[in-house]
């Protein structure tokens, strides 16, 4: 007995049939498998899960021809894009729903040569369609499965390990730009760049700690606006210790980078196949836990690093905290309401993703008869992430725009010269958004703010002149 070979599934593993019978059974795995709902991923978390998936078959553990990698990479070269439910995956046998959904396109019914009715649906040149008329128009053969093929294609944890990728590299970028606005904030409300000597990160020697310092240091190089108060010792938590709480999410990030590494260059199917000792061995490598506890633990920092944000934005709202400037940056307080209602959506998304980053990983439901007792929940997590991460973009895009009103009316209240990068920042965003003369619908600019930071253009535009760690 070869559990999934000549074996059902799951609690079904008493099960016996025939091996003139795996074609069939692998079809039925993928089809009977294919029970999600909810929205479907987006295009780009779908090719990163066929990808990983392709790359975890590779080193020969999962008992597949190399045709079904091929297919895969096919697939991607070509553009044909599953489209797959967001929902029903327990990360527990892996991500057994949404990678079936992914191996209904590239799989047929071994009794019909035309292909079947499941076929799933994908993208493909801009249009959904069923996954067959996909593969037709994009002059793939669709697969016939072997034994073991259907299994090697649900179990394991590639769609959670995508959504968690993803947000990792989205998560590093964002704090560069985290670092730009604290630079802009301190430019904005005069303050001091004490707390950011690298002395004081020296003698805690955090690397995150460090950077951070280090990126705003440079930023403000050259400003007349930063420790122009001489009688100001310190600023407020949000702004002096950015260092800290930001490069302890920078090295939080990091963890969760190292981890992923490991994941995506893992296999993680079952049951495993050794070729050398001619032998099959059943184990749990299809476990979301690696994965959905560090998600979990990229939740909770990046709605620090939101909070963080949100605090330095109220900060600039307040008359009795700005250093000056007028209530809500409003150019005509009380006639006019200024950005008062961008801090209001910055809290709400701060607040928001304080129930997000409840950690996914601490549940669990027994499946499959008590034969699955105790499941990752990692897809929720990484999902959540996903969320998570797209307020925090928003928060710091609400920050980013606040502190360019701040700098506008800072500089038209005393002549003084920005920091290299706070200018270049505030250059960019002023191309794109002109400075708040009267009030108007808030939503646009922030609007235009996301597309400016998720497109990479105002980062690229810092980094091309500042050097940031």
């Amino acid at each position: 007995m070869v559990y999934g070979i000549n074996t059902g599934f799951g609690s079904l593993k008493s099960e016996r049939f025939s091996i003139s019978e795996a074609r069939l059974v692998s079809r039925n795995l993928i089809v009977s498998h294919s029970a999600g709902t909810g929205e479907p991923f987006a295009p780009e978390v779908t090719r990163a899960a066929m990808l990983l998936r392709a790359n975890a078959m590779t080193p020969g553990h999962s008992g597949v021809r190399r045709v079904v990698v091929e297919t895969l990479l096919e697939m991607l070269n070509k553009g044909v894009v599953p489209i797959v439910p967001s929902q029903g995956s327990l990360g527990a046998s892996g991500d057994l729903a949404p990678l079936s959904h992914l191996a209904l396109v590239l799989s047929r019914d071994p009794h019909r040569e035309d292909g079947d009715a499941n076929s799933g649906e994908a993208w493909f040149n801009g249009s959904a369609m069923s996954g067959r008329q996909a593969m037709v128009q994009a002059r793939i053969k669709r697969l016939v499965l072997e034994a073991k093929e259907g299994l090697a294609l649900n179990n394991g944890v590639q769609y959670m390990t995508a959504l968690a990728v993803l947000a990792v590299l989205n998560a590093e970028a964002l704090l560069q730009l985290h670092d730009i606005a604290v630079a802009m904030h301190i430019d904005a409300a005069c303050g001091v760049r004490h707390a950011f000597d690298a002395r004081i990160a020296g003698i805690r020697r955090y690397q995150g700690h460090a950077q951070v310092a280090k990126n705003v240091l440079a930023l403000l190089e050259g400003s007349s606006f930063a420790d122009s108060d001489p009688l100001r010792i310190q600023d407020a938590y949000s702004i002096r210790c950015s260092p800290q709480i930001a490069g302890a999410v920078r090295d939080a990030v990091a963890h969760v980078r190292a981890g992923l590494e490991i994941e995506i260059n893992s296999v993680t199917d079952n049951p495993l196949i050794f070729p050398d000792q001619d032998e099959s061995l059943s184990g749990g490598n299809f476990h979301g836990d690696p994965v959905g506890l560090r998600v979990d633990y990229l939740k909770t920092v990046l709605t620090e690093l939101g909070n963080l944000s949100e605090r330095r934005i109220n900060r600039l709202m307040d008359r009795n905290h700005n250093y000056g400037l007028p209530p809500y940056l409003s150019r005509h307080p009380g006639i006019e309401s200024g950005m008062m209602m961008a801090s209001y959506t910055a809290a709400a998304l701060a607040s928001e993703n304080k129930v997000l980053a409840h950690p996914a990983s601490v549940d669990s439901i027994p499946t499959s008869e008590n034969q699955e007792d105790i499941v990752s929940m990692g897809t929720h997590g990484a999902r959540q992430a996903t969320a998570i991460l797209r307020n925090v973009e928003t928060i710091i895009a609400i920050e980013l725009l606040c502190a360019a009103q701040a700098l506008d009316l800072r500089m038209e209240k005393t002549l003084g010269q920005l920091g290299r990068g706070t200018a270049i920042a505030h250059r960019v965003i002023r191309d794109k958004i002109p400075t708040l003369e009267h009030d108007r619908q808030m939503s646009d600019d922030i609007a235009y703010a996301l597309r400016l930071i998720r497109s990479g253009e105002l980062l690229k535009a810092v980094e091309e002149k500042i050097e940031l760690t």
